[in-house]
């Protein structure tokens, strides 16, 4: 364990510079004590790491000095080469360089560790990307790449869920994928929103700047908001009567988005959705067909019912 922990620190502080003894240890969840004899041990053993004391002192290595791949176990080799990503690098034209990397990591392996590549690659493959991945290129991409590289603002015309269209001036922190999907993390009037880059109908880059904080944290904002992104998209909530034998189905048409109540007569479940829009709930109802009743809201039912009514007098025409 102790040699795992000498390489974590090692790392650690050849990615991050100078961090004092304190966020060290917490960071390796070790005390305090343990951390300086570790620093110890590696000073000994001939690494050039040094400790400064007082204000502004920690704990750094020689900024030319860097360690090699020698150290990593066959786990963590496996991890660095089991996805793929390169389709959504490619959209933000990184992914010949992602190519040229990890042949450039498999190079610079152990020969240990090199079988274990293709056998993980053979047994294991993560793909990223939605079953319909746009192949087309996104709308105003270089625009808001470039927006977010050089913290320009940019007046958008941005298409809500309704269809209404409105203009905005945004601060462009950060493009994200999620699901072969992508969108924009920006701030307007204060606040941090999230906007599909499908969506928007215009993108204008401004010469004007803005100063993002210090301490935004990208990955860390994502995940402490997802939750409340998601919920903001499923607003349109409504209950339906399904068959237990299509309940699959409608699963898979609205995963993580529905919840079974519980069963009301021989063969028919009561399930409770959360969708967009009544639109794409009347969708839903239609693609169920006979093996589905709408319990609430009233509208929805009422909706399908006029729907249907026009699908009838268009066919009888």
């Amino acid at each position: 364990m102790r040699a795992d922990r000498l390489l974590t620190m090692l790392l650690m502080l050849q990615r991050r510079g100078k961090m004092t003894a304190e966020m060290l240890a917490q960071e390796l969840a070790v005390s305090r004590r343990t951390v300086l004899r570790d620093v110890e041990a590696l000073s000994l053993s001939g690494v050039p790491i040094y400790a400064e004391g007082g204000h502004g002192g920690g704990i750094a290595l020689d900024e030319k000095y860097r360690t090699s791949l020698t150290g990593l176990q066959e786990a963590e080799v496996r991890s660095l080469f089991v996805t793929d990503n390169a389709r959504l690098l490619g959209d933000v034209g990184l992914g010949a360089a992602a190519e040229s990397s990890l042949h450039k990591l498999f190079a610079a392996l152990p020969s240990l560790h090199q079988p274990s590549v293709d056998y993980i690659r053979q047994r294991i493959y993560i793909d990223p990307l939605w079953w319909w991945h746009e192949t087309q290129a996104l709308p105003f991409w270089e625009e808001l790449q470039r927006a977010v590289y050089e913290d320009r603002c940019i007046e958008v015309q941005y298409e809500h869920r309704d269809g209404h269209l409105v203009e905005r001036t945004l601060e462009p922190f950060s493009l994200v994928a999620k699901s072969s999907l992508w969108y924009v993390v920006a701030r307007r009037d204060g606040h941090l929103r999230t906007y599909r880059v499908s969506r928007f109908h215009a993108v204008r880059v401004l010469e004007r700047h803005f100063e993002r904080p210090a301490d935004f944290d990208l990955a860390h904002y994502w995940q402490e908001h997802v939750g409340e992104f998601a919920a903001g998209m499923a607003e349109y909530g409504f209950t339906l009567c399904v068959r237990a034998s299509r309940l699959k189905f409608a699963q898979w048409l609205t995963p993580g988005r529905n919840a079974v109540l519980g069963e009301v007569e021989d063969g028919w479940l009561t399930v409770r959705f959360h969708l967009e829009s009544k639109e794409l709930a009347k969708m839903l109802v239609f693609g169920l067909g006979e093996q589905a009743r709408v319990i609430e809201p009233e509208e929805l039912r009422e909706a399908v019912r006029t729907a249907a009514q026009a699908i009838v007098d268009a066919a009888s025409i």
